[in-house]
């Protein structure tokens, strides 16, 4: 699948969860890390485990897509799903605007999605 479809497909999870405030970013040429980041804020930790697992579930039963590697633990506010040509951020408000990688990566362009 590519990229662009794999990120699509983590924001509408992310959706179905509630997540807040999602953005794909396209970082192609700018991260030599990953294509695109999709990121997104869960208000509690109970939401941020939620999204994680249905980003998770639902890749893999319905894209047979596992994640390459799973970081962060509950406590940093701060979880990643990675794809490989897809990261996942999904972060708590406070730990997103700490980090704020929309201003980091400001010169990557935002890929449209529908919920």
């Amino acid at each position: 699948m590519e990229g662009i479809k794999t990120a699509q497909f983590c924001a509408r999870y992310a959706d179905d969860k509630k997540a807040e405030d999602i953005v794909i970013l396209d970082v192609r040429g700018l991260s030599p890390v990953s294509d695109f980041f999709v990121i997104c804020t869960a208000n509690s930790t109970p939401q941020l485990r939620a999204i994680r697992d249905e980003i998770d579930v639902k890749m893999k039963e319905d894209h047979n897509i596992p994640p390459w590697v799973t970081d962060g633990q509950f406590e940093s506010q701060w979880l990643i799903l990675d794809y490989g040509d897809v990261m996942v951020h999904i972060f708590m408000p406070e730990k997103r605007e700490f980090y704020n990688l929309e201003k980091l990566w400001g010169d990557a362009p935002r890929v449209e999605w529908t919920a």
